[in-house]
């Protein structure tokens, strides 16, 4: 698959939906882009980078009694025991190394989770970095041990009170930081979401976590799985998951949204409830009222509140690529607490709603082999459940 085009586009969705000003800066970054890529050194250290820091290859786990439970043959890409704690380091580590390859001595990120954040504050403490990080001032509250985090790693973590005070704010003031010091700083995004080069940037970073399943799995199965499944907020886990895969149309992908409260929620769920538009630079679905405004989302995950999704994830929705569903709350509480007590293994609230998903997976596909994306570990979100579960 050759996608995105020159322009950036998904088939209708993508794109570059900026000012002038930051036209400028994404052209530049793009031109250092391509040729970092052309660079062997540059790929050789950011290689080097992901195996002796941040831990890579990630196993393959057969999780025998999520298996048993569910009746198919279930394999976790355990993302969680990356350093940092999940996927997110491989896109910070490799963005980091970029903004070295382009002289800029600052670097600036939004997180929502936090675990992003935390991935940059590290990239930018190894590699010398001035480091600012936005988060809104919601998830600051919900996600204070992840702050604490950022801030040891010599971060200075900038806490945003405008509008939903999640994620959505935190991108909105890290643009407009961007664009009024882009001389000397480095805007690292964090998922598949912006303007053009970014979601396909970061998509290529995050492939590493399908191009090991597809390697490791034909190893340990000598065929490959039935199905891809992988929690969906801006999406940067799941296209690198589905990606590698994407010619083998027999693999089937399926997204997990977060559906927040319940079926009656409208805010919620871009890929499933959201309409076409524009938002933060890039054309996708997102939630927006009858007059094109942007909804505030929701999610007892804190990485999965966005209003928007990755332009290739809208692509694979209109193309039938991959199926998009919904895991609300409670289910996604549930997940958390199952695979805790059968495998041992506590996974970030963003995994549990993939995990939730098998649920409903496993009535008409016994006997499948399904790869879960476990894209990171749940100590961030002991406070969230404690307060949802008390002693349950």
């Amino acid at each position: 698959m050759k996608l995105p085009d020159k322009r950036g586009y998904y088939g209708s969705f993508g794109g570059k939906f900026v000012p002038e000003t930051l036209s400028f800066c994404l052209n530049e970054l793009e031109s250092a882009y391509r040729t970092a890529l052309k660079d062997k050194q540059f790929k050789k250290k950011v290689s080097a980078l992901l195996i002796e820091y941040a831990n890579r290859p990630t196993p393959l786990y057969y999780a025998e009694k999520l298996s048993s439970k569910f009746g198919m043959r279930i394999y976790l890409k355990r993302e969680d025991l990356l350093h940092t704690g999940a996927h997110k380091i491989n896109n910070a580590l490799a963005q980091a190394m970029l903004a070295k390859f382009m002289k800029k001595p600052r670097i600036i990120a939004e997180t929502g989770a936090g675990q992003h954040g935390v991935a940059v504050a590290t990239a930018a403490g190894l590699l010398g970095f001035k480091c600012d990080i936005y988060m809104g001032a919601a998830d600051v509250s919900r996600q204070s041990m992840n702050v604490f985090r950022m801030k040891v790693l010599g971060a200075n973590v900038i806490s945003v009170n405008t509008g939903s005070k999640t994620l959505k704010d935190a991108c909105n003031q890290a643009i407009r930081d961007w664009v009024s010091s882009v001389d000397n700083t480095y805007y690292l995004i964090g998922s598949t979401i912006g303007p053009h080069p970014y979601p396909e940037m970061v998509r290529n970073f995050q492939s590493v976590i399908g191009i090991e399943a597809r390697k490791q799995i034909l190893q340990i199965r000598g065929r490959l799985p039935d199905f891809l499944v992988a929690c969906v907020g801006g999406g940067s886990n799941a296209i690198g998951l589905f990606y590698p895969f994407y010619k083998d149309s027999k693999v089937k992908f399926i997204g997990v949204e977060a559906a927040g409260l319940g079926l009656m929620s409208d805010n919620s769920a871009s890929l499933a409830k959201g309409r076409v538009g524009v938002f933060q630079g890039a054309k996708s679905f997102l939630l927006q009222d009858c007059f094109g405004q942007v909804k505030e989302a929701h999610s007892v995950a804190p990485g999965l509140d966005y209003p928007g999704v990755g332009p290739e994830h809208s692509f694979y929705k209109e193309t039938k690529r991959a199926e998009y569903v919904t895991i609300d709350d409670k289910e996604a509480l549930w997940g958390f607490k199952t695979l805790s007590e059968i495998e041992g293994i506590i996974p970030a609230l963003e995994s549990s709603h993939a995990i939730a998903y098998l649920k409903r997976l496993a009535p008409l596909n016994r006997g499948k082999t399904v790869i879960v994306c476990l894209s990171g570990r749940g100590d961030k979100d002991l406070n969230i459940v404690m307060e949802q579960l008390g002693d349950k």
